[in-house]
């Protein structure tokens, strides 16, 4: 684990928690979610906070310096399932990362909800 791994690992730990908080976390879903997934190659459950754009059951994750993160290679170039905390409640989805330039993000359709 590198540097920038370790320092975003410990950031986070402490964002994580406001997302599902009372009063900062109203604020904080609106922008922010926390997305859970299972590793393509370890099999491990993974969480971890990101920043996101929503258009009805349509999520776009942008990833902020896609070289120093790996999360996002288990979506791609194949679409994986993942789990988006929206509203309070788990949303399941189907994942799939996308490269443009230098840039990554993912792309999110979320499953209907009954």
């Amino acid at each position: 684990m590198n540097t920038f791994q370790r320092v975003s690992a410990a950031v986070n730990v402490v964002v994580q928690p406001l997302i599902g908080a009372p009063i900062v976390g109203k604020l904080l879903g609106r922008s922010m979610t926390v997305i859970t997934y299972v590793g393509r190659k370890s099999g491990r459950t993974f969480s971890a906070p990101v920043s996101y754009k929503r258009k009805g059951d349509h999520v776009t994750i942008g990833v902020a310096m896609p070289d120093k993160k790996s999360w996002w290679r288990n979506f791609y170039p194949e679409q994986g399932p993942i789990v988006l905390q929206l509203d309070g409640i788990d949303r399941p989805g189907e994942a799939l990362a996308h490269r443009k330039g230098k840039g990554v993000y993912v792309s999110v359709e979320l499953a209907p909800t009954d």
